[in-house]
């Protein structure tokens, strides 16, 4: 195979595109962003061109509304990015299960024309990574007819799935600049204390799954005198280093990858970059495997700790939405939820804070009218809020009602006993 490369424009790679074409956009932190500017400045010769991604980092120009006859985004994710486009209708969202997008991609549900990726430069074998994201874009490259790469020096090697020879990239650009950053600000009190409530329900020799944001970095450093700890997840960022770098995360417990972190993308700063390149403790792999609950299920107290928007007095959970108002996606909550429960000693964790920014109850009588179920009632076990843990599992919804109402804010409790009585007809 061809070790070697003929670099082009950025204009002249994306002359592949035509219009009604459907591309695949590198996922997370791996946005290749002189691609998507030289794409969108051909907006007045394309029409109807279909993207895909999951969130994608950084400024999109393609979402503004005066690129909408020539571009149609279809989230299989939203990110804050793509919120406004998807609420005002310029925009599609699907929903969907992580661990299930990459079959979209196989059996041709979503045809790939064209991938658009952000990969590390060659080794002297002639292979690129994947970097931060393998997750779905690793699929997404081998359905696509034409893969369109940035080559850049930023992005880090990492090992497992995410590799691909440079024989295989149609059109090579050449760029160097660093890659988003996300920088999370310090936990609130509300955000420690929930980190405090999680971190007392992990056992030692866990295996954790967490997301991005203030409450799950609060539970990683209230994990500071626990042992033997494993990873295994989606994602996660700079939090998780410390409990690496001071021994309390070993993953020698593990069934699947023993000694290894296993996920499928990061997000975080620079130095989260610079831990993982070249990082044999960590294994990015495709997120159909992670996120594959017989997968999850085999390691051992697999606790997984998920966040919502919403949650009502039965235990549903709704995540995506805000009403009728997409803000997000199902994402990978589900597969590890369920993985989780499956998991022997498994604990599966819903996080969030009591309220809103606003001062509204994220403990509900019931859910907003459109809101989506992302987590069944009968799939839930632990909702923890800066007020304590509810254990749901098993229970009725009288007693699960009960138990929701002691972890909603003390502003809101006498309401939702109410409201409980007089709509949902339970007594104690």
């Amino acid at each position: 195979m061809n070790n070697h490369y003929r670099a082009v424009s950025a204009e002249e790679a994306v002359s592949l595109v035509q219009s009604h074409h459907n591309i695949f956009i590198h996922s997370v932190a791996a946005p290749p962003l002189s691609l998507i500017e030289a794409l969108v400045a051909r907006a007045c010769e394309l029409q109807g061109v279909h993207i895909h991604h999951l969130h994608v980092e950084g400024n999109l120009p393609y979402f503004e509304e005066q690129y909408a006859s020539s571009f149609r985004v279809n989230n299989l994710f939203t990110g804050a990015n793509a919120r406004k486009a998807v609420q005002e209708g310029r925009a599609d969202y699907v929903p969907i299960f992580l661990s299930e997008v990459p079959n979209l991609f196989h059996k041709k549900l979503i045809p790939l024309d064209v991938a658009f990726l952000q990969l590390s430069p060659p080794d002297k074998h002639g292979y690129c990574s994947f970097g931060t994201s393998v997750d779905v874009s690793v699929a997404a490259s081998k359905n696509a007819r034409y893969i369109i790469a940035e080559i850049n020096p930023k992005m880090p090697r990492t090992l497992g799935d995410g590799i691909i020879h440079i024989s295989q990239v149609h059109k090579v650009v050449e760029v160097d600049r660093p890659l988003p950053q996300h920088i999370l600000p310090a936990p609130t009190e509300v955000e420690r204390k929930i980190g405090e409530f999680v971190a007392g329900i992990v056992e030692d020799g866990a295996t954790l799954q967490m997301g991005i944001g203030v409450i799950p970095d609060a539970v990683l450093a209230s994990l500071t005198s626990h042992k033997e700890l494993g990873i295994h997840t989606e994602m996660f960022a700079d939090g998780l280093i410390p409990l690496i770098e001071r021994g309390i995360v070993t993953n020698e417990h593990k069934v699947k990858h023993r000694g290894r972190i296993v996920s499928g993308f990061v997000m975080g700063s620079q130095y989260l970059y610079d831990y993982i390149d070249d990082n044999p403790l960590i294994r990015m792999l495709e997120i159909d495997y992670v996120n594959d609950v017989d997968v999850i299920r085999q390691n051992p107290k697999v606790t997984a700790i998920n966040s919502a928007i919403e949650v009502d007095l039965t235990g549903q959970v709704c995540a995506d939405s805000i009403g009728t108002k997409i803000y997000s996606g199902v994402g990978g909550q589900m597969d590890f939820i369920r993985g989780a429960s499956l998991s022997e000693g498994g604990k599966p964790i819903i996080a969030l804070p009591s309220t809103t920014s606003k001062g509204e109850s994220r403990i509900t009588s019931i859910l907003k009218q459109g809101a989506g179920v992302v987590t069944t009632r009968a799939h839930v076990h632990y909702v923890v809020t800066e007020y304590g843990v509810a254990y749901l599992y098993g229970k009725n919804l009288r007693d699960r009602a009960k138990q929701l109402i002691e972890i909603a804010h003390p502003a809101h409790r006498e309401r939702l006993e109410r409201e409980a009585k007089e709509i949902l007809h339970y007594h104690w």
